[in-house]
């Protein structure tokens, strides 16, 4: 059985919007304001390396597709990412090229809990906040891993917007790297 691992950049007020600037936020690209080091680095390395396919919702998955072919590094992480399995949930989105994607239609909830049954290790999901959330609400998320950047941006999409349920977490692991960068990792207890 898969286990379902979100991954995000997150401000301190709980902003998760054009961490990379390829949108049109007016505070894009936050995320490169503050170095998360050598060591924030090698995690999103690590984490990348013990994914076995990405779950992206449409939003996501297009910005992805238009940049990482493109792309190619010394680590190995353009490799993966293009390699992978990748899954697209959508609804509208009618064809996918970036390599090995596939599309899942149909319910949300549904098609997922399907996918985490067929995979055997991380399925991850980045960014993706809609998608997200409709994984959290479906109680679908094994892990979250937040990087939260010391940062205030005051508007913006957020993760975790009002009137979700309650859902208690563990805490996994915390700590600092880059410039000030907390690494947290939650669990379902």
């Amino acid at each position: 059985m898969g286990k379902i691992v979100v991954t995000e950049f997150i401000s301190l007020d709980g902003v998760i919007e054009d961490p990379g600037g390829a949108e049109d936020y007016r505070h894009g690209g936050w995320t490169f304001e503050i170095a998360r080091g050598a060591e924030g680095d090698k995690f999103k390395l690590e984490e990348l390396q013990e994914t076995e396919v990405q779950l992206l919702g449409r939003v996501t998955y297009e910005g992805f597709a238009a940049a990482w072919p493109k792309m190619e590094d010394e680590a190995g992480f353009a490799a993966k990412m293009n390699g992978m399995p990748k899954y697209v949930v959508s609804s509208t989105l009618e064809r996918a090229d970036w390599e090995n994607t596939t599309i899942l239609s149909g319910d949300p909830a549904d098609s997922v809990a399907t996918l985490k049954e067929e995979v055997d290790g991380v399925i991850l999901v980045a960014g993706s906040a809609t998608l997200v959330r409709s994984l959290i609400e479906n109680d679908l998320v094994d892990e979250l891993r937040l990087m939260v950047f010391p940062v205030l941006l005051g508007q913006g999409k957020r993760l975790f917007p009002e009137g979700e349920a309650k859902h208690s977490l563990r805490l996994v692991e915390a700590k600092t790297v880059g410039d000030g960068i907390s690494l947290v990792r939650y669990d379902r207890p």
